[in-house]
C-alpha cells in the first residue's frame, strides 16, 4: 500500500530539544522510511487544524528510557463527504492493522470511530470495543458523531463481541439506553464509579481491542476545546490515568482521540496539551506492557474457587508480571469455548465469597 497517496505531509517540528519525543518520531517522507518496523503511527484528521497543535504540544513533551518506533504518516486527505472520510480511515487502519502497527487517531469527529471498527472487519475474529465519552452518541436524530454507534452496533456482519461505554454522567444520558447496552450484556462505568476508584476502570479496559475518546469526556476546566464540554467530568489526570491503562491492554491494536475544536480553546490551547499528554501516556504504556496471555506458563498463578454446597467452581489467573486478573469463562462442551475474561482482585475475593462476580454473568450472557 502506498501509504503517501493517502496523506499530507506535516510541517517539520522546528527548535526542538534533543530530549523532546519529537526528535523520535520518523515521518512518512523520510527517505528509507518502513512502516513494518514502527509499533505505532500517527493518523491525523486536520478540519479544523487540531492535529497539527495537538502534534506541536506532543512533540515537544519529554522523552522516557522507552525505545520508540513511531511513526507520524500525517494527516489523511479527507473525502468528498463523512462516509468517504471514513472509507480512507478504514482503509488505512486495516493496512496498519494487517503490519501489526497501533494506529493512532487524532482529530476530527467521533464518527471516524466507524472507519476505525470496519478496519477489523476481515481479521476473523470478534471484537470488543471501548467508547469514553459523556454520551452515549445513540440518537435518533443529530449530527453523525452523535448517532455514530448506532452504525457500529447494527453493522453487519456481526463482529462485535462486546461493547463497554465508560464516564459518562447518568444525566447526560437517556436511562433507557442504558438499559438496553445492559439487556445485551455489554458493560458500562459512569463517571462517579470511576472517580470512587479509577483502578476499577483497568479490567474494563483491558477487555478492549479498539478505544475511541470523546473529549466531551473531560470536565470543561481541563479541556475547554469541546462544544458539549461539562464543568463536571474527568479532570486531566484521570483522563490519562485511563489512557496509560489503554497502553498497557496487549490486545489493544487502535485508538482514536476526537471532537477537538481550538475555536473553543483558550489562549494556551489547554486542551490541545491534555490530549498530547494522553497519548504520551498511551505510549508509555504501550511500551510497559507484559503479559503474553500464556495462561498455563509459570508466569501466571491459578486459583480455583469453590462454592459451598454445590459442583461449582471459577478459576482464576493472576499475573506475576503485571499482577492483573483474569477469569475462565466456559461457554460450551468443546475444551476450546473458553474465554479469558479481564477482572480485578475484588472479582476474585467476590468469588471466595460465593458470589458470582457481575462481569462473568454478563459473560456468560455474550457467549452462550
Amino acid at each position: 500500500m502506498n501509504l503517501k497517496l493517502f496523506f499530507t505531509p506535516t510541517e517539520s517540528q522546528q527548535d526542538l530539544p534533543t530530549n523532546a519525543i519529537g526528535q523520535s518520531i520518523k515521518h512518512l517522507q523520510d527517505d528509507g522510511f518502513d512502516i513494518s518496523k514502527m509499533d505505532l503511527a500517527f493518523v491525523g484528521i486536520n478540519g479544523r487544524g487540531e492535529a497539527d497543535l495537538i502534534r506541536a504540544k506532543f512533540f515537544a513533551l519529554k522523552r522516557s528510557l522507552a525505545t520508540y518506533r513511531i511513526a507520524d504518516l500525517g494527516n489523511i486527505q479527507t473525502g468528498s463527504d463523512e462516509e468517504q472520510t471514513q472509507a480512507r480511515v478504514r482503509e488505512v487502519c486495516e493496512f496498519l492493522l494487517s503490519q501489526r502497527v497501533v494506529p493512532i487517531l487524532i482529530g476530527g469527529n467521533q464518527d471516524l470511530a466507524i472507519g476505525q471498527f470496519k478496519a477489523y472487519e476481515t481479521a476473523g475474529k470478534l471484537i470488543s470495543v471501548l467508547n469514553i465519552d459523556a454520551f452515549m452518541d445513540l440518537e435518533e436524530e443529530g449530527d453523525t458523531s452523535s448517532k455514530f454507534l448506532n452504525d457500529i452496533l447494527m453493522h453487519q456482519p456481526n463482529y462485535m463481541l462486546s461493547y463497554s461505554h465508560m464516564a459518562h454522567q447518568s444525566y447526560l444520558i437517556d436511562a433507557a439506553m442504558l438499559k438496553a447496552l445492559d439487556k445485551l450484556y455489554f458493560e458500562s462505568m459512569r463517571l462517579g464509579e470511576i472517580r470512587y476508584d479509577i483502578k476499577q476502570a483497568e479490567p474494563l479496559i483491558r477487555m478492549a481491542d479498539m478505544a475511541s475518546f470523546d473529549i466531551s469526556a473531560i470536565r470543561s476546566s481541563d479541556a475547554p476545546g469541546n462544544p458539549k464540554a461539562q464543568p463536571f467530568g474527568l479532570s486531566g489526570e484521570e483522563a490519562c490515568q485511563l489512557t496509560w491503562y489503554a497502553g498497557t491492554n496487549e490486545k489493544l491494536s487502535s485508538i482514536g482521540f476526537h471532537e477537538y475544536y481550538p475555536s473553543l480553546d483558550d489562549d494556551a490551547l489547554k486542551t490541545a496539551s491534555v490530549i498530547a499528554t494522553m497519548i504520551w501516556y498511551f505510549i508509555e504504556g504501550f511500551y510497559n506492557r507484559k503479559d503474553t496471555g500464556q495462561f498455563n506458563s509459570d508466569s501466571y498463578t491459578k486459583y480455583t474457587v469453590s462454592f459451598e454446597g454445590t459442583d461449582d467452581t471459577m478459576t482464576f489467573y493472576k499475573s506475576r508480571l503485571s499482577e492483573k486478573w483474569w477469569m475462565l469463562v466456559n461457554y460450551g462442551d468443546n475444551f476450546m469455548d473458553r474465554a479469558y475474561i479481564p477482572c480485578s482482585y475484588e472479582d476474585y475475593t467476590a468469588a471466595t465469597h460465593g458470589d458470582f462476580p457481575e462481569r462473568w454473568i454478563k459473560a456468560q450472557g455474550k457467549l452462550v
